[in-house]
């Protein structure tokens, strides 16, 4: 009941993140029924549904990464002072926010379903019919068991991961006087993400040296591309944070100035919060990359569902980049007011945002360039 009332008693920006999370929920369990339907309408070839379903696993993902952040900004479920004597400790609170999360992803399956069944023309309403409904297994019945499986993959996938994710979160004096160590995942980004281009490479080439069709294209059957790019993009992610504090690290270099200092120091200091859904960005921004170096000037054999998972993708990524964004912003509130009270003007402020953005793009796009163009190069050749 409490749980229900913070999701109903917030404003209406919280409530239009939580919307976000509706809608990429209905994504996400519109690709799992797809797969579904697939096998339905094929039940001698299960590899193809199979393969589909397990490409389902990185939009899933990008919305389970997207209720984590959409969780973290929502003002009802930030941890406060005093709330501890309430029994509403760390535990309490991000058990509160998993459960806000939950009304939302689950009406996205709601959603998810009752698109899935008017394309397959089930419904009573005027349906589109010929290929869509075919693809999707029309006229076959529907397993009960296995839709409900799939339609509770994307509640109970990002309640857990709100959860997890928000259970060690501290605030007040406490979070001051137990800071959180320098992120040091570089190494371990690195080899990830080499490791996920050598799979990559050797996934990518069939018998015959050419380059293997992405799903969305019926025949697709190479998993290892799947495993390549998730070890890829795992290790872009790892990366991020160590990649933002050495952002922090160059703005402060050379004789810094009081802006240069400041933006460094932010840079430095949000590092971990901002720099994993920045490497998540870079991971999805270099596949784009890939995609286009590939398929830019040749015939792209790509499905609807694929522009589906991709567009869900992209659309998570950067939603949560931007709400971790803002999240960082509320919590610079009271800094940014103390510099305002001793008479800081707003314009070496907004110089410090513009540099925080120019060193990111100045160090993150070489990284996206080059894992983009090296993960092409099996495919181009």
């Amino acid at each position: 009941m409490l749980a229900l009332r913070l999701t109903l008693g917030t404003g209406p920006l919280a409530l239009l993140r939580r919307l976000l999370v509706t809608v990429a929920s209905a994504g996400v369990g519109l690709l799992l029924l797809s797969s579904l339907g697939h096998a339905l309408a094929h039940p001698g070839d299960p590899a193809p549904a199979l393969l589909r379903l397990a490409w389902c696993a990185i939009p899933l993902a990008a919305v389970a990464q997207l209720a984590v952040a959409v969780a973290r900004t929502d003002p009802a479920t930030r941890p406060r002072d005093g709330l501890d004597a309430f029994g509403l400790g760390p535990a309490r609170l991000a058990l509160l926010a998993a459960t806000s999360i939950a009304p939302a992803a689950l009406l996205g399956s709601g959603l998810a379903l009752l698109v899935f069944l008017q394309l397959r023309g089930d419904l009573v309403l005027p349906s589109a019919g010929g290929t869509i409904a075919r693809a999707l297994g029309a006229g076959a019945p529907l397993p009960l068991g296995g839709v409900l499986l799939l339609l509770t993959l994307a509640p109970l996938v990002t309640t857990g991961a709100t959860a997890l994710a928000l259970r060690s979160r501290r605030c007040g004096p406490s979070a001051e006087r137990e800071p959180e160590p320098p992120p040091g995942g570089l190494p371990w980004g690195c080899a990830l993400v080499t490791a996920g281009l050598a799979i990559g490479t050797f996934a990518a080439m069939d018998e015959r040296g050419t380059a293997v069709r992405l799903p969305g294209a019926f025949g697709s059957d190479r998993a290892g591309v799947l495993v390549g790019w998730a070890l890829t993009a795992l290790g872009l992610a790892c990366a991020g944070p160590a990649l933002t504090r050495f952002c922090g690290r160059l703005l402060q270099s050379v004789r810094p100035g009081a802006v240069r200092l400041l933006a460094g120091r932010i840079l430095m200091a949000e590092a971990r919060r901002v720099g994993r859904p920045l490497g998540v960005v870079a991971a999805v921004a270099s596949a784009a990359i890939t995609a286009w170096a590939l398929y830019g000037t040749g015939p792209r054999p790509f499905g609807p569902l694929t522009g589906l998972g991709a567009g869900l993708v992209i659309a998570c990524t950067t939603a949560t980049l931007l709400t971790s964004a803002i999240e960082a912003r509320q919590d610079r509130v009271a800094l940014v007011g103390q510099l305002r009270g001793l008479g800081a003007p707003a314009a070496p402020l907004r110089l410090a945002a513009l540099l925080r953005v120019g060193t990111l793009l100045l160090v993150f796009t070489p990284v996206i360039w080059a894992v983009g163009m090296l993960a092409a190069m099996p495919g181009a050749g």
